[in-house]
């Protein structure tokens, strides 16, 4: 049990943040389940209590500094350390103009998609860096957002592209700490939130169009990957996408 790694897990109560908190259990790792709804939480602890990992719930809102520093000293308290941050929470905003859309439907999507990967980043950093043995990962939640947008999508495209700008100055700064950070760009997983793409969405040439989607699995694996690469080695961008998905190329 001392040589048991510890994982925290944002947004562990639903999609890929839930099949990623699994995969880690599965693999070996104890995880601190964080997330809004504490019964989706309990779910998905629920599912990997045959793994024989520990999972911790710990209702939380990352957009939140109290909330969160309160989410970061449970996890010190009840396991001594830090050594995986999942930085997985976000929303989106409805796909409208961006002329029609609202403050605080701006400002809730860079609230949670940004500032709460910046807070959680935050706190994960003050307990890796001065835990023996020093040091840890972090990954960020990108998207393939973060390389090009999708039509009436400003607000999770800013934000995603700010995660890359984040995820940059993490790994150059926590360097001296011995802490490595990447990002996982996902693109057209089976989750709740992409189960439009299968109903058909807007193109940028104005077509309503159906896209292929990947079992999340596929993701779960790599963060387990990610998480489990040994602390000299840095996997910084991971790009995970529905192989015939409009992405690359013309479409």
């Amino acid at each position: 049990m001392a040589n048991r790694k510890i994982a925290l897990v944002t947004g562990a109560g639903s999609g890929i943040g839930k099949h990623s908190a699994l995969a880690l259990m599965r693999a070996g790792w104890d995880v601190t389940l964080a997330g809004r709804r504490r019964e989706a939480l309990e779910e998905t602890a629920a599912l990997g209590k045959d793994s024989g990992a520990r999972a911790l719930v710990v209702p939380a809102d990352v957009s939140d500094q109290a909330s969160v520093k309160a989410l970061f000293a449970k996890v010190k308290a009840e396991f001594g350390r830090l050594d995986f941050l999942f930085n997985n929470a976000g929303v989106n905003a409805p796909g409208i103009p961006i002329e029609d859309m609202s403050l605080e439907q701006w400002k809730y999507v860079v609230d949670i998609n940004l500032t709460g990967l910046f807070l959680c980043a935050q706190e994960a950093i003050r307990i890796m860096k001065a835990q023996d043995p020093r040091g840890g990962r972090i990954v960020n939640n990108g998207s393939i957002s973060a390389h090009a947008p999708r039509p009436n999508s400003a607000p999770y495209t800013a934000t995603k592209h700010a995660v890359t700008g984040l995820t940059k100055s993490l790994a150059l700064d926590c360097r001296k700490h011995d802490i490595a950070c990447g990002q996982i760009d996902i693109g057209n997983a089976a989750t709740d939130m992409a189960a439009r793409m299968a109903k058909g969405v807007p193109q940028a040439n104005g077509e309503i169009a159906i896209e292929p989607i990947m079992d999340v699995e596929s993701v779960a694996d790599t963060i387990v990957h990610m998480a489990s690469l040994p602390p000299g080695s840095n996997l910084l961008f991971a790009t995970v996408m529905a192989t015939k998905m409009p992405f690359v190329g013309r479409g």
